[in-house]
């Protein structure tokens, strides 16, 4: 597995099985916060670097969503470290298999019932920033999507609301994504909050991604014959 800081507070751990898969390490003054837990062979590779790199204790895991390549190793590593795990709140029901994810027949159970919390929320209904990552819904990919923002080292970590391709934002997976117009919708953080540096689960980082937003937008609408209407 390799290991990448890609910021002062951030680290990028990544292995390679068919595609590329990345989950992320986040430093904060007491301790660390996993973004993604993988796939279960990852597991090992993980606690082994948050072990080296001495900045206190495993807090939390916090899931961008649930499916099976983002949530493969937080059964051994909630049973090694007894940590919580968080994602949203609409995505819990799919990832305890009580409900299909759309354009799947049938539910699929990825993580044990009662493991994953909700993301906690403000007395004002937004979001609670974690270890400084302010989480933000992004669904398309999965309903409950959720990308998570280094606000000072303005990283933003998207686990699949895009894959990326020489260089700049490519579509995330069509097999896999529940409802790409959305998805093209969820976009717009982008442009809203004009990450330095953007990091995708599969495929490489992207610089500046809110200067070619609007090429992306409009190539993947065409490719899937989405009405303008229907993302912006």
């Amino acid at each position: 597995m390799k290991a990448e800081q890609i910021s002062p507070h951030v680290w990028s751990l990544s292995t390679w099985l068919v595609i590329p898969i990345r989950v992320w390490v986040v430093v904060d003054s007491d301790g660390v916060t996993l973004v993604d837990a993988g796939i279960p062979l990852m597991t090992r590779g993980i606690l082994s670097f948050i072990d080296q790199l001495a900045a206190g204790p495993l807090k939390q895991i916090v899931l961008t969503h649930g499916h099976s390549d983002h949530v493969g190793a937080v059964k051994r590593i909630v049973g090694a470290r007894h940590i919580p795990v968080y994602a949203h709140e609409i995505e819990i029901p799919y990832l305890e298999g009580k409900l299909p994810y759309p354009r799947r027949k049938k539910a699929e159970m990825t993580v044990a019932p009662g493991v994953v919390q909700p993301l906690r929320k403000t007395p004002s209904g937004e979001l609670e920033t974690i270890t400084g990552l302010r989480p933000y819904l992004t669904p398309g990919h999965a309903p409950g999507h959720v990308v998570y923002y280094h606000e000072t080292d303005r990283i933003m970590l998207a686990g699949d609301l895009f894959t990326s391709k020489g260089g700049k934002l490519h579509q995330p997976m069509p097999l896999f994504t529940a409802d790409m117009a959305e998805a093209l919708k969820s976009s717009q953080i982008v442009r809203e909050l004009r990450p330095l540096h953007l990091e995708v689960c599969h495929g490489k980082p992207v610089k500046n991604p809110a200067d070619h937003l609007d090429e992306y937008l409009q190539r993947t609408a065409k490719a899937h014959a989405i009405p303008q209407g229907l993302w912006q």
